[in-house]
């Protein structure tokens, strides 16, 4: 047990307290957001690029949290009177000291998994192989960085026999720090591919580094065919002090793969192993899965296990779900389904997950018996029923014969049914009403019956949106900022199509400052499903303004004209004289759309400083080419016009104009012009006009259908609509539930654009109809039901939007709202 002075001690920190009490402290807390409960717990406040926790720290003191971790000490010191501080120079190196401190108080075998792919996958098929005798601790999800893996190892208890813990880096001289934290004593090295490759020198000093983990291992297992990885174990001479465990397809190894053929529903693999023919069967057939299999092989293999017994168990792995998944449900429900594995770890994270979902007050639980957890029944639905009130659950609707014999434990709404098949035939859906309903399931019980229960019917075809990827973006260009500028997001146009709400949703979270619609109706819409933000309304007309007030929207004002209709608002609302409307003052420099022109700034400056109850809360203009430096010169005079205009204003003014005139593809090539705030739009989704900018942006959607049927044609018979496509040879053709009221361009038929299915580009032929297309499957094996995908990361929208001689954020904003949006994290 830790204490705030033994804290102190192993981070060499100072102790700043009111008190000589010296608490005990059992959590670490890093995300202020997803405090649970304040007793026992410290909070860690890292200063990273993108954010500061010692901005928090009141925050959390007023939610009754006690304990502190800092490198400065916060200006409301005096306020804080019950507080314990520890102040050292860096917060992340005193995390990652004390769990290293924390990890030599256990002896037990652990578990380092390190490489570019599939870190994931083995720890948790390694989990589902070892979990029937061992208790483990393992990463939650993909926690593997300079902080995820501190908060992993902090986990370990006493009564944990194992643990597997992923170890990820990015650029060099980080996984020494990490090998302290974990000390493996058997390691995993994957295998190696391009993820950061911009931040190393070559290949070769990644798999260096990555190899760092991995020193003081009794035993390393890994793939000889990585020809890379193994010339530069040789050249390391690592091996003259840790065991190699090999496997291979190609050459002689500890376990040598001699065969893998596929059969139904899987693969046989047939290896030697000790001068012995042994074998095993998977449940899957790609690449990944394959190789990732031959680790956990490997892996049993050196644990000891008997064949027959790895036999058995690898038949049974089950899909690793690397993804929370956000669907319509029915009833006006929002579906989170984590159905694949639940433990109190992966609980936490969904559990966050929901809680970031503001469209519903009502937050349901369908929860299943947490299997092999280590606890006993009473103290693992204590703990369980401790988080579901710390995280404002509504109801608990749980499932399994263990929960549903804790039931006196849970003090809110539940409802107990002791099997999946109990509930669905018992329970009525009409229940479900309004709500966000979490599916938290072990994968025995099933939850994939709920699921599509739940969700909203709609058809095949689906545009899934990655809203890390969002994220990642988000902190791309956040990253270019100072502290000081704030960033608005634009949500206009169905945020190019991605679903207004759930992009505003997670936007919140993350802590922008604005948001932008183009019409009042969007807003209104924002502020009904619990956004607070402040949102910038770009085009209000005079019928919208009546909703503009009552939803605390902030209208673009751009002309006399609007004004008036504002006023005339203001006054027939009869709004509080201590409230004024606030507005943003649009000027015209160049791009001739909406704004002030110059020679009106002295009338406005008039009208503003006649009306108190209207509130200029910024200023700004339009670049009408601020991606193409062939009209900088335009750009630096529009800037300058802007800033004529609002010097004028500002000197009239008893508060400061927040001013901002840059749009995505200006924030990288105009730093000097951030001023305070920046528009982010079209970069958030992962476009860019300058392809080198674009490279370190991540693809956010996928527009995926599938094949509903397969016909075979002869020669000389037509497809579609007015015999546009004729064969000229025999064809196989699939018909895809997709076509232009979808939002799929009719230029894009009659062979001028390509889909992919199963990893072959395949021509669209003949004319795209209102509601599907066809595709030649000649020379494919596709079936009916087979996924179809229009764009993704394997072929970019640009493509699409080359053939149909438009740009992709038509595509974008083109695709029908009938096509269902479903919203994952990783």
């Amino acid at each position: 047990m830790y204490t705030i002075s033994k804290i102190a001690s192993v981070v060499a920190g100072s102790i700043i307290s009111n008190t000589d009490i010296d608490p005990k402290i059992s959590d670490i807390l890093i995300d202020s957001r997803k405090l649970i409960s304040p007793k026992g717990t410290i909070f860690i406040a890292l200063k990273t690029r993108k954010n500061d926790g010692h901005k928090y720290i009141s925050s959390l003191y007023q939610r009754g949290l006690r304990y502190f971790l800092v490198s400065t000490l916060p200006v409301d010191t005096e306020n804080l009177t019950k507080a314990h501080f520890i102040v050292v120079d860096d917060t992340l190196a005193a995390l990652q000291q004390l769990v290293s401190n924390k990890r030599k108080n256990f002896n037990i075998p652990i578990i380092g998994i390190s490489g570019s792919n599939g870190k994931t996958i083995i720890k948790e098929w390694l989990f589902q192989m070892l979990q029937p005798d061992k208790e483990i601790i393992r990463s939650p999800k993909s926690y593997n960085s300079q902080i995820g893996v501190p908060l992993s190892v902090w986990q370990i208890k006493s009564q944990h026999e194992l643990a597997i813990f992923e170890a990820g880096i990015s650029e060099p001289d980080e996984m020494q720090k990490l090998q302290t934290i974990i000390q493996p004593t058997l390691g995993i090295f994957t295998n190696i591919g391009q993820a950061h490759d911009e931040n190393f020198i070559n290949t070769n000093q990644k798999i260096g580094e990555k190899l760092k983990l991995f020193t003081k291992v009794d035993t390393l297992i890994y793939n000889l065919d990585h020809s890379e990885i193994q010339g530069i174990i040789i050249r390391s001479q690592i091996l003259e002090s840790v065991k190699p465990f090999t496997w291979s397809n190609k050459q002689v190894a500890d376990l040598q793969i001699t065969k893998a053929e596929k059969i139904e529903n899987g693969i046989h693999l047939i290896a030697l192993f000790k001068e012995g023919e042994i074998d095993i069967q998977i449940p899957f057939i790609d690449a990944a899965s394959i190789e990732n299999s031959c680790h956990v092989w490997a892996t049993m293999l050196h644990l000891g296990y008997d064949n027959d017994v790895i036999k058995e168990r690898m038949l049974k792995l089950n899909p690793v779900a690397m993804r929370l998944e956000l669907k319509e449900g029915i009833n006006n429900c929002s579906i989170i389904n984590d159905s694949y594995n639940s433990d109190i770890s992966s609980l936490v994270i969904a559990l966050d997950f929901l809680n970031q979902q503001n469209q519903h007050n009502k937050k349901t639980l369908i929860l299943s018996d947490i299997l092999q957890s280590g606890k006993s029944d009473l103290d693992l639905y204590q703990e369980i029923a401790l988080l579901l009130e710390n995280k404002n659950i509504d109801r608990l609707i749980g499932i399994g014969p263990a929960i549903s014999r804790m039931h006196d434990q849970f003090n809110l709404d539940v409802q107990f049914f002791l099997s999946t098949e109990e509930f669905l035939n018992k329970f009525s859906f009409t229940n479900f009403q309004n709500e966000s309903i979490l599916l938290k399931g072990a994968r025995f019980f099933e939850f994939e019956q709920i699921s599509k229960v739940l969700q909203q019917k709609s058809h095949q075809t689906v545009l899934e949106i990655n809203l890390d990827a969002m994220i990642s973006n988000l902190n791309y260009f956040r990253l270019k900022l100072k502290p000081e500028t704030n960033m608005m997001i634009m949500v206009k146009a169905f945020s190019y199509g991605s679903g207004s709400y759930e992009i505003a949703n997670i936007m919140q979270y993350f802590r922008a400052d604005y948001l932008a619609v183009a019409y009042a109706d969007e807003g209104v819409e924002l502020r009904k499903s619990g956004i607070n933000l402040p949102i910038m309304v770009m085009s209000p007309d005079d019928q919208s303004f009546d909703s503009i007030l009552k939803y605390n929207l902030e209208p673009e004002i751009y002309s006399f004209t609007i004004l008036n209709k504002l006023e005339e608002a203001i006054k027939k609302n009869i709004l509080p004289k201590n409230k004024p409307v606030k507005i943003h003052l649009k000027i015209d420099t160049g791009m001739h759309r909406l704004g002030f022109e110059p020679d009106n700034i002295d009338e406005l400056i008039k009208r503003l400083n006649a009306n108190k109850q209207i509130y200029p809360t910024s200023i700004f203009t339009h670049l009408a080419a601020s991606g193409d430096p062939r009209f900088d010169d335009f750009t630096h005079q529009q800037v300058t016009s802007l800033n004529e205009a609002s010097e004028k204003i500002q000197s009239h003014c008893d508060h400061s104009l927040i001013k901002h005139v840059l749009n995505s593809s200006g924030i990288s090539r105009f730093p000097d012009y951030h001023l305070d705030m920046v528009r982010l739009g079209i970069g958030l989704y992962g476009l860019s006009p300058n392809p080198l900018e674009e490279k370190n942006l991540q693809n956010i959607g996928s527009l995926k259908t599938s094949i509903t049927q397969i016909k075979h044609l002869k020669i000389g018979e037509s497809v579609g609509y007015n015999r546009a496509y004729v064969c000229k040879e025999d064809k196989t053709i699939g018909i895809i539930p997709i076509g232009y009221a979808d939002g799929l361009n009719r230029l894009l038929g009659n062979e001028k654009s390509q889909v992919i299915v199963n990893d072959t580009k395949v021509s669209i032929i003949g004319d795209i109809c209102m509601d599907m297309c066809m595709i030649d499957l000649s020379e494919t094996t596709a079936q009916e039901g087979d996924d179809v995908i229009i764009f993704s990361n394997q072929q970019h929208i640009k493509e699409l939007a080359n053939v149909a001689q438009t740009i992709p954020y038509e595509i974008l904003t083109g695709i029908s709202r009938r096509v269902k949006r479903v919203y994952f994290r990783e």
